[in-house]
């Protein structure tokens, strides 16, 4: 075991990777020799070779043109998007393309291409490096959507996602690259001694469509991703309320064992996640966790969330899912 942040959690998965599997490369935006903007890729060109470790240039449709060619050709590319918000160019490869072809080839052709992007708020990126545009790729059949949440969890789903021969679209919290935890009043987060943990620098990876039990208890059911998982927890701990706290980590497919038993457990459930509320994935919990658990609800299923507005700059921190809103959540459906 190593002592590891999330950004060297990931390195190492593709490291290894890129060792095991020589059709495994990687590619996108200062990639190479920078070693990625937030240095997720530090090291590996020089390690593994420019050939398989490289830069593109900005142009997000390309590298999803790119990367879905050498999927068909028998590669298995991980493509970088520099940050989630700059995806959209790529969209139609993606959706159209890509999410695709294994279908309307009837399983003649596959494109085994993982999508890396960073997401969220909380750097004080504003408007354009903060959004969390998950449900927009919950919505497209064909691709597979993982959002890891820890330095354990990213090396074993980005395993597991660069294994799959399906496309996958991953989300990395940016938020907790190095470490987002709680210091003043207003949640603010200090970047001192968290979140670094105990990761097998060995191979392993994580199924999947298996959500993570995190925490148990037994009056309410809270569900998360990403970064909102921490917040979660210790919105948790702050209601003094006995709860389950699963961490969902693939949002398709989704662990509906793990829900549906929890949730039937518990007969109260609250969804957190940061992106706007209309239409976010936690619309879709909502209503796949009534449709399978109606006769144990014992109050109407709450969600906590980002704003239904552009994501700001200067106010971000009343923007994001707090502990408090969480907790006050939880309470209110002890209450009602």
């Amino acid at each position: 075991m190593a002592n590891m942040n999330m950004i060297q959690a990931l390195n190492s998965a593709i490291d290894l990777q890129l060792e095991r599997d020589p059709n495994v490369l990687i590619f996108g935006q200062d990639v190479g020799y920078f070693g990625g903007v937030f240095r997720v890729t530090d090291g590996l060109q020089e390690k593994h070779g420019a050939h398989r470790v490289f830069d593109t240039p900005l142009a997000e449709g390309g590298i999803a043109a790119i990367a879905m060619g050498m999927g068909l050709n028998g590669l298995r590319p991980i493509a970088e998007i520099q940050f989630a918000d700059y995806i959209f160019p790529a969209y139609d490869q993606i959706v159209n393309e890509i999410a695709k072809l294994r279908h309307r080839s009837g399983g003649e052709f596959s494109t085994p291409v993982t999508f890396r992007t960073p997401a969220g708020g909380g750097i004080k990126g504003g408007h354009h490096h903060s959004q969390s545009p998950e449900s927009q790729f919950t919505h497209t059949p064909g691709l597979k959507v993982v959002y890891c949440s820890n330095p354990y969890n990213a090396k074993g789903l980005l395993t597991a996602a660069i294994e799959c021969n399906d496309p996958v679209i991953f989300f990395e919290p940016k938020r907790c690259y190095r470490g987002p935890f709680y210091g003043d009043p207003h949640n603010v987060p200090t970047w001192k001694d968290h979140p670094k943990a105990e990761v097998p620098e060995e191979y392993y990876n994580i199924p999947l469509e298996q959500a993570d039990m995190v925490l148990e208890g037994d009056n309410c059911t809270v569900i998360a991703w990403g970064a909102m998982v921490h917040v979660a927890q210790q919105g948790i701990e702050d209601s003094g309320v006995s709860c389950d706290l699963l961490d969902l980590q693939t949002l398709v497919p989704w662990d509906r064992d793990a829900v549906v038993n929890s949730v039937n457990k518990t007969g109260r459930c609250v969804v957190v996640h940061e992106a706007p509320k209309t239409s976010g994935f936690g619309a879709e919990m909502a209503a796949s966790i009534q449709e399978r658990c109606f006769w144990k609800l014992e109050h109407p299923i709450r969600r906590v969330t980002g704003w239904d507005t552009p994501f700001p700059h200067t106010t971000e921190w009343d923007y994001l899912p707090s502990p408090k809103r969480i907790a006050d959540a939880i309470k209110r459906t002890m209450e009602e």
